[in-house]
């Protein structure tokens, strides 16, 4: 992704293990070891606890701060597109005017309104605070550990929890949530599938809109991305048959189809989930 020259996006914040600092000075060093694991535990609601007790995960590995800076870069240059993609869609799909979440950048554990941002909880949104919270080691284990490498990868993990926030200002966030609290366990799950799958349409709507940044290489990354985190091969890939009445985030088909879906729609309109027969 061909990001130079693209401004940092000025609704960051960096956060330290305890503290806080804004974009652009030094990172704290943290701990990544475990967080390929967790991330399986984040993306599918397996306990995980099991296999961290083997001796297989190496504790205690660290990245440097130069490379914690880099992502934090990256992070505020990618955010910057999300910016004037959605700016742009709002005013001309949605006659409405688009207002930014702030990316909270972090490395080991922060706080937020919703609970406690780790590792172990992976990239999320906060519609009570408008901001999403990212660990940016997180892009290590999307790599490594996940084999969704690239940074169009990592660019579409930003562009999906941006979508979340776009859908919170579109009313649709707050709706579900509400209707997720009077379902029950299995009929919650299926809503929250149609919420993720319609994030991922958004991304594909960004991903149409920054194509001008694009490298070769960089669509089937985000595909890749999408088909590495769907909770078929999450659960597989944590040794379980797959349990689509557990699933959270859909299947890897259904999340690189919608996402394609949006970009090559463009249209918000295209990424109604709810309103699909058929996921």
């Amino acid at each position: 992704m061909r990001l130079r020259g693209i401004r940092r996006s000025s609704n960051v914040e960096v956060r330290g293990g305890s503290g806080s600092r804004r974009a652009g000075g030094k990172s704290s060093l943290g701990v990544a070891g475990v967080l390929a694991v967790l991330a399986i535990g984040y993306f599918t609601g397996i306990d995980v606890s099991s296999l961290l007790q083997g001796g297989n995960v190496q504790q205690g590995t660290t990245t440097s701060a130069a490379a914690d800076d880099a992502a934090t870069e990256f992070s505020a240059q990618v955010l910057t597109t999300t910016e004037a993609v959605w700016g742009k869609v709002f005013r001309e799909q949605l006659n409405r005017e688009y207002v930014p979440p702030r990316l909270v950048i972090f490395n080991g554990v922060t706080q937020s309104p919703c609970g406690d941002a780790s590792g172990a909880t992976g990239p999320f949104y906060c519609p009570a605070d408008n901001k999403a919270y990212l660990d940016t080691q997180f892009f290590t284990a999307l790599d490594r550990q996940m084999g969704a490498g690239g940074d169009f990868a990592a660019a579409y993990v930003i562009a999906h929890e941006v979508a979340h926030h776009v859908q919170n200002q579109l009313g649709i966030l707050p709706k579900v949530n509400a209707a997720r609290m009077k379902a029950s366990k299995t009929e919650a799950n299926a809503l929250t599938v149609r919420l993720e799958l319609m994030a991922d349409c958004l991304s594909g709507i960004w991903a149409l809109n920054v194509q001008g940044l694009m490298e070769r290489g960089d669509l089937e990354e985000a595909l890749n991305a999408a088909r590495k985190i769907g909770d078929d091969h999450l659960q597989r890939q944590a040794g379980r048959v797959p349990q689509p009445h557990t699933f959270t985030h859909g299947t890897s088909e259904q999340r690189a189809s919608w996402f394609a879906r949006g970009y090559d729609s463009g249209s918000v309109g295209q990424c109604d989930t709810f309103a699909a027969a058929r996921l």
